[in-house]
């Protein structure tokens, strides 16, 4: 049976999240007069990549309230007392320059426009939905998806089998109807191919490979692969094209 839809992860896949968290966060520091503080500023953004994934695993898992893991990530970070409103205020700042620094990898636009025409599209990430609404649509993307599924509201997160196939139920869809499309070996791509979908891993070089055992993994160097991949359905009996 052909592949009916595609769900697609958005952070590094689709939105340029790494450039995007280094630049703002650079930008940032500069504004607030914290350079300084760090001898080496890739120190400062590994940290705070650091920091906010620890806080951001606390919401997920139902720990704390979004608003208070933007707090508890300022308040880490800068290692001082800081009330709401001034952790709030600090947050925002940030996000201004994190924003002005939002974009889409070049070969998304093209890829989605010449899969538009033969298959379904969703999204599945382990974020929130507010936050990737709010960034699909400042990206120019939200309305060409069906569905946008998110982990914080799921109550289920990649790599196990339920979030993806809430997607695929979002969908009315079978798993082997579905690829799904994600920039992580094994949160996205082992986890897909776990959960029956067609497993697809770009890798946009953000996270090693790793040896994919008995699943069935296609590694693809860039989106302008996907429409030759979605056609041949390779995922019975192929090798792994994993690392």
């Amino acid at each position: 049976m052909s592949i009916e839809a595609v769900v697609w992860d958005v952070d590094d896949t689709l939105f340029d999240y790494t450039s995007a968290d280094r630049s703002g966060m650079r930008a940032h520091l500069v504004a607030e007069g914290l350079l300084g503080r760090h001898e080496v500023v890739e120190d400062a953004l590994g940290r705070w990549r650091e920091i906010t994934d620890r806080q951001w695993a606390r919401y997920a898992a139902g720990e704390c309230g979004f608003q208070e893991q933007r707090r508890d990530r300022v308040r880490v970070f800068l290692g001082e007392e800081m009330d709401d409103a001034e952790a709030d205020a600090w947050f925002q700042r940030y996000m201004a320059h994190y924003e002005a620094a939002w974009g889409l990898f070049p070969d998304v636009l093209p890829t989605l426009e010449a899969l538009a025409a033969t298959h379904r599209h969703a999204v599945l990430s382990n974020s929130s939905i507010t936050v990737q609404e709010h960034k699909l649509r400042a990206l120019g993307l939200l309305d060409r998806f069906e569905a946008v599924l998110c982990a914080a509201e799921l109550g289920v997160s990649k790599p196990r089998p339920g979030a993806f196939l809430a997607a695929c139920e979002a969908l009315g869809l079978a798993p082997h109807e579905v690829a799904y499309v994600g920039d992580h070996p094994e949160i996205d791509g082992r986890g897909a191919a776990e959960a029956g979908l067609l497993s697809v891993w770009i890798d946009r070089g953000t996270t090693p490979a790793r040896d994919a055992g008995d699943v069935v993994v296609h590694r693809i160097a860039g989106l302008s692969e996907l429409p030759a991949l979605l056609r041949s359905d390779t995922r019975f009996g192929a090798p792994s094209t994993f690392g």
